[in-house]
């Protein structure tokens, strides 16, 4: 990658971390695309060059925080499955479940950010959207595990869909307000229940 290349990156980069800082702050509503150019340092077309307005970068936010998360969640599952080779393919899926709300618990302010993009949306974007941070494909990540041991389902995206609303509905005011419960409380009720729906999408 040439210079003119990573300053491109550069630029970018720094959009995408002080329109956060801004929007975890200030909030959405109240940051404007004009205080995000100026806290970056750059004029306001090199913000219309990297993003068409401001939920575009809203858009790409959640993309680079889900994929963080996401990718975490499998190489946390790598980690497991070294040390306990026989899991079954649904003892997979609970256990990214795991890792993707342990850290999400981690980052109140990252729960908070993404709202009620914590659902569906949150997978979708972070394996469809076209400026991942780094190489992995996440789809074919998530793919894989979702194929193991010859696993098959009804209909894979259905299933993803239902797991994902599930835990956005249950563990968002668990990990901001710990009500009803605390998450650790909680945790054993959410592994069953995700237990539940994988047997009623499996074939």
């Amino acid at each position: 990658m040439g210079k003119a290349e990573d300053n491109k990156r550069a630029k970018r980069n720094s959009l995408l971390q002080r329109s956060y800082d801004l929007f975890t702050t200030k909030g959405i509503s109240d940051t404007s695309i004009s205080d995000i150019v100026e806290s970056a340092g750059v004029a306001k077309g090199t913000f219309y060059f990297y993003f068409k307005d401001k939920q575009d970068i809203i858009d790409h936010l959640i993309a680079r925080k889900s994929e963080r998360i996401l990718l975490d969640a499998v190489n946390t599952l790598e980690f497991k499955r070294s040390n306990e080779p026989d899991m079954t393919t649904v003892d997979m899926i609970i256990t990214l479940a795991d890792s993707i709300v342990t850290d999400l618990s981690k980052d109140p302010k990252l729960v908070k950010f993404l709202n009620r993009n914590l659902t569906f949306g949150f997978y979708h974007r972070a394996v469809t959207d076209d400026t991942f941070i780094t190489a992995v494909n996440v789809h074919e990540e998530y793919e894989k595990i979702l194929h193991a041991n010859g696993a098959r389902w009804k209909d894979e995206s259905l299933m993803i869909y239902t797991i994902t609303e599930f835990i956005s509905a249950t563990v968002h005011s668990i990990i901001l307000y710990s009500k009803p419960c605390d998450l650790d409380t909680y945790k054993p009720y959410m592994f069953e229940s995700i237990r539940k729906l994988c047997e009623a999408f499996a074939l």
